[in-house]
């Protein structure tokens, strides 16, 4: 027994590696080894930096409305979604889109701090800097792709700003592919179309991201001039990149 005790306190220090906070005690590997059941840890997410700096998308987004969007929101969703992963009594996962993807096997807690973790750091990805507002249409395999799926790129617009006009409340709107069939939806919330739960599920290639926070400084109720604004900001090659994953 105190070979099996040693040999788990071993794992679960290799496993957090240099993480402070350990999300499983001493009573608990106690616990299991009298339940003769076997355990996993889940490391400790961190908030992403952003890919560029604070002001550079203006005068699209605002600087104070990225510093409260970035280091107030999505760092509550990674502190929150730690706290709630620290009772996990399920099958290791570390990934994110893992997270998502097997979201019905956790609590409300983690599906809604998990969602808003996954979809705010791929959101920050999907856009760059555009500071002279120089015509932004996608190009390559992606173009094609919108091209043959919905006519046109102004069509497809004119379909992904009505997803995220009409989605009620606080949500996003999605283009995903669902094996490279393109497809405009929206969920609620932190909701993601990677969740078993998403009306339309697939992967997802462009975000945009229609809770008030996002946009209130800036546009007020406006949402669809923020939505407007926002074409001038998508980062096409990184959609591209992961169009070409699929």
């Amino acid at each position: 027994m105190s070979e099996r005790r040693d040999f788990l306190k071993k794992t679960a220090l290799f496993s957090l590696g240099s993480i402070a906070t350990s999300l499983v005690s001493s009573e608990q590997i106690q616990a299991l080894e009298k339940a003769g059941e076997s355990f996993s840890l889940l490391e400790e997410y961190t908030l992403p930096p952003l890919p560029y700096a604070y002001n550079a998308l203006e005068p699209f987004i605002d600087m104070q409305t990225m510093e409260l969007h970035h280091g107030k929101h999505h760092q509550a969703y990674v502190t929150n979604l730690n706290k709630a992963l620290q009772t996990t009594k399920h099958p290791e996962i570390t990934s994110l889109e893992e997270l998502c993807k097997n979201i019905n096997l956790f609590d409300t807690a983690v599906r809604n701090n998990g969602g808003g973790h996954y979809n705010h750091s791929l959101f920050w990805t999907l856009m760059k800097p555009n500071k002279d507002a120089q015509a932004n249409n996608p190009d390559g395999k992606i173009a094609e792709a919108i091209n043959a799926s919905f006519n046109s790129f102004e069509d497809f617009k004119k379909h992904f700003n009505d997803a995220a006009s009409k989605r009620f409340g606080s949500g996003w709107a999605w283009l995903i592919a669902d094996n490279k069939k393109l497809k405009i939806t929206s969920t609620p919330n932190q909701d993601n179309p990677l969740m078993p739960m998403a009306e339309e599920r697939g992967t997802p290639l462009l975000a945009l991201d229609v809770w008030e926070h996002a946009y209130y400084l800036k546009y007020q109720n406006k949402r669809g001039d923020y939505t407007n604004a926002w074409w001038n900001l998508v980062n096409w090659n990184r959609v591209n990149e992961l169009f070409s994953k699929i």
